[in-house]
């Protein structure tokens, strides 16, 4: 594959980010910026031992594959010194680099309810991160938000320049509040309860890591938005993206009827529940809704309103790009993610899409898909009842948005913008 030339960050791109962007102007610079120029990992702006921590897996799904990804490229570049993660499922990092919590003594605690849980596990990889950096053996940190707290301390105080993954979109998101949430003020200050919350990243320990932190990793256009929205400087964003597999994610035959699918958890926040009543509206014929993954409880009572035949829930699959080549278009009108993978997976599939710009930057709107807004059925209901009346504009947006991906949103391209973030993480910590 030929080399990358760097992709800048935010702030040297010269965009305006709030209110209404221009994104436009970024998607028509990235192939430009992805083409051409390689970084050396020899030079001295990339770290020459990087610790990696992660309270993810090491491959799997969801952000478990980000977080391989992410290790990948500085072991890759020859430059990678550990990985922490709770678990290892890749092969093609050796052993010897990755410190796997598998066994770790928190999983004493995994009676608790997942939120409380998983902090604990994020309190954990941490405290081992920061034992790490102590040792003196590495000159850089990639972590993750809610992850970090000790360890970006430690990076100041050992002065080592850090990048932190940011999954989604500010904590604030886009608002200003205060240093605590509600939640937080009212919560018991003693007794089981309080330790139980504590374990639970507060606002203000995510706010002090996006402070201590040189570079913020962002997923999307609309996400560091939100950044600026609450004043982070421009200076420390680096815009990533996340990427796709395009040789996993191929386009298939079109189906004989319309087919709609959308994947991902079936939740309000991802619009699952505007989607269902919208499709019972319109009551197309000869068409199918297909919702790939678990509904959860806040959903039930819609999906029994909305059921009928054309409606099919799968629950869990393994084989999501068999499911997606079996589709006309895709559909998720999320209210809030970061950067949502499955919008680049089926665009891989070479789906034309409906969606938000919050739900990420899969999707330019009348190239390869609609962008809608969040939370409004209406315009929801409009742009599927456009796409079953208009089946011969699907392919060509199908094809361009594979194309974008070839272009600009594989895994090989988000390796490289993580290198020119650890370069101007460098630069930024002297």
């Amino acid at each position: 594959m030929p080399p990358h030339k760097p992709v800048p960050p935010l702030h040297a791109r010269g965009e305006t980010t709030r209110s209404q962007p221009n994104i436009q102007l970024v998607f028509d610079a990235l192939p430009d910026m992805l083409s051409a120029m390689s970084v050396d990992p020899a030079t001295p702006q990339l770290p020459q031992r990087l610790l990696y921590a992660t309270s993810a897996r090491l491959g799997g799904s969801g952000l478990d594959v980000s977080s391989l990804e992410g290790a990948r490229a500085s072991y890759r570049a020859g430059f990678l010194g550990r990985v922490i993660a709770f678990a290892n499922q890749q092969q093609e990092i050796p052993r010897s680099l990755v410190k796997s919590l598998a066994w770790h003594p928190v999983r004493a605690l995994s009676f608790l309810p997942s939120e409380n849980y998983y902090g604990a596990k994020k309190h954990y990889v941490d405290w081992i991160a920061e034992r790490q950096l102590r040792t003196g053996r590495y000159d850089a940190l990639h972590t993750w938000s809610g992850d970090a707290l000790r360890s970006l301390i430690a990076c100041r105080q050992l002065r080592l320049p850090s990048v932190i993954d940011i999954p989604t979109w500010h904590r604030n998101k886009g608002h200003l509040k205060g240093f605590y949430t509600k939640s937080e003020r009212e919560a018991p200050q003693g007794g089981t309860a309080s330790w139980k919350d504590r374990l639970v990243p507060s606002r203000q320990r995510i706010l002090l890591e996006y402070a201590l932190a040189d570079v913020l990793l962002m997923p999307s256009e609309r996400a560091a938005e939100t950044f600026l929205e609450a004043g982070v400087p421009a200076g420390k964003l680096h815009y990533v993206a996340r990427g796709v597999d395009p040789g996993a994610f191929q386009p298939g035959p079109p189906p004989e009827k319309f087919r709609l699918i959308f994947v991902g958890a079936l939740i309000e926040r991802k619009g699952v529940h505007h989607l269902l009543r919208a499709w019972k509206k319109l009551a197309l014929r000869d068409a199918e809704l297909i919702l790939v993954g678990t509904p959860h409880p806040e959903i039930q009572s819609v999906l029994k309103e909305c059921a009928d035949d054309s409606v099919k829930v799968t629950g869990f699959v393994k084989n999501v790009p068999e499911q997606l080549r079996q589709a006309s278009a895709f559909v998720f009108p999320s209210e809030l993610e970061g950067a949502a993978k499955a919008t680049f997976e089926a665009a891989a599939c070479g789906l034309a899409q409906i969606t938000t710009r919050e739900s990420g930057d899969a999707v330019i709107d009348g190239l390869n898909g609609r962008i809608i807004p969040p939370n409004d059925p209406d315009a929801l209901a409009g742009a599927i009842h456009h796409f079953y009346h208009h089946r011969d504009e699907l392919p060509a947006m199908g094809q361009a948005g594979r194309q974008r991906i070839l272009d600009q949103f594989t895994w090989d391209h988000y390796r490289q913008r993580l290198l020119q973030a650890y370069a101007l993480a460098r630069k930024l910590s002297r």
